[in-house]
């Protein structure tokens, strides 16, 4: 399995992340490793193994459906097939080279599979919990077949502290979008089909 795009595509997502705070890098994967993880999800979802995602944590989880409404996987390392490997192996990569260029102190990786159905929205929000300051850079890698404009879905990224700037993300498949947890909320518009991704964090200690 050809599992990543060219190599210094990391260099220039590690740039754009030291000058604005966040950045888009398409085809992370090649696209039949994108390919791979899409149906590695779509069987997971078959298998009745997604559940309804929470919003918070400890004693402030709950089940908010008109808040959040997708559907998550937790991938567990090391990754129980190719496709898996393949991508705790790039996110591993990944970590190293944004260690070595932006001295982060990036010590460790978790992700889920995120499904939204038609007409699901995430509002907007942040990623790091309140009292909890371990994730550093959130991740969404696309997993999309065919995407167009009209389908929907965009990732609103807040690039301020109100509604006054933003920066909608078409999920096309293969996209990795990473922005620093603290500084950035967003939030997921609805699309008008099934939209699969994998949301992902680095964490210092």
């Amino acid at each position: 399995m050809a599992a990543f795009a060219e190599p210094d595509s990391l260099d220039r997502l590690a740039d754009d992340l030291a000058e604005k705070g966040w950045a888009v890098l398409d085809e992370f994967f090649a696209r039949e490793t994108t390919a791979a993880l899409r149906s590695d999800c779509r069987a997971s979802i078959a298998c009745g193994d997604f559940r309804a995602a929470a919003v918070g944590s400890g004693t402030r989880r709950q089940i908010r459906p008109l808040v959040r409404g997708d559907e998550i996987l937790w991938m567990q390392q090391p990754g129980s097939s190719e496709p898996r490997r393949a991508c705790f192996d790039r996110f591993e990569q990944l970590r190293l080279e944004l260690n070595r260029s932006l001295q982060l102190g990036l010590f460790e990786f978790e992700s889920h599979y995120a499904r939204y159905a038609a007409g699901v929205r995430y509002a907007r929000h942040v990623d790091r919990f309140q009292g909890d300051g371990r994730r550093q850079l959130s991740c969404v890698l696309y997993l999309n077949e065919n995407w167009k404009f009209e389908d929907g879905g965009e990732l609103r990224l807040y690039l301020d502290g109100n509604d006054t700037k933003f920066e909608d993300i078409v999920p096309l498949g293969g996209r990795l979008v990473i922005f620093l947890s603290a500084r950035f909320a967003h939030e997921v518009l609805p699309a008008k089909r099934e939209r699969l991704s994998i949301a992902g964090w680095f964490k210092s200690r």
